[in-house]
């Protein structure tokens, strides 16, 4: 018996996109553990270091970026 996906690969895993910081636009190499993660309105925002320190206040106070 064969399955309606035999042959396709719509299922399979695809490598992972490169973080790209959402302030600065800087790309990451690999998994950055010293990045932040932000949810705003539902969208996942990756921030780098740089940009994660500069703005530490506004991120712990949780404003959204568009009022750093």
């Amino acid at each position: 018996m064969t399955s309606p996906h035999d042959g396709d690969d719509e299922g399979s895993a695809t490598e992972p996109k490169p973080l790209t910081c959402a302030r600065c636009g800087v790309r990451a190499d690999g998994a950055p553990p010293t990045w932040t993660l932000s949810v705003e309105n539902g969208v996942r925002l990756h921030y780098c270091e740089r940009c994660s320190r500069e703005n530490l206040r506004a991120i712990e106070g949780r404003l959204d970026s568009q009022w750093w």
